[in-house]
């Protein structure tokens, strides 16, 4: 199954995470299929960058989205 996730990136204690589409099997910061966006929680206020034509396309696909994934989306108006 395919799934739109987060990928942890940055320094010890400073993270920041990637919204890509990934293989359900693949660990959580290995191999991704596309990126689609990023994640910055510790800016003020939280940077959430989407690429909405390319989140919509996956999701037409079949491309299942995590709780956290999901709220990403919400917020940045891609899923209702």
């Amino acid at each position: 199954m395919v799934k739109i996730r987060l990928k942890r990136m940055g320094a010890h204690k400073k993270p920041f995470y990637r919204v890509v589409v990934s293989d359900a099997r693949v660990t959580r910061d290995g191999q991704c299929i596309e990126e689609i966006g990023i994640y910055d929680p510790l800016t003020d206020p939280a940077t959430i960058q989407i690429d909405a034509e390319a989140a919509k396309r996956w999701l037409a696909n079949g491309a299942q989205p995590t709780d956290t994934a999901r709220a990403l989306l919400k917020k940045a108006g891609v899923i209702e």
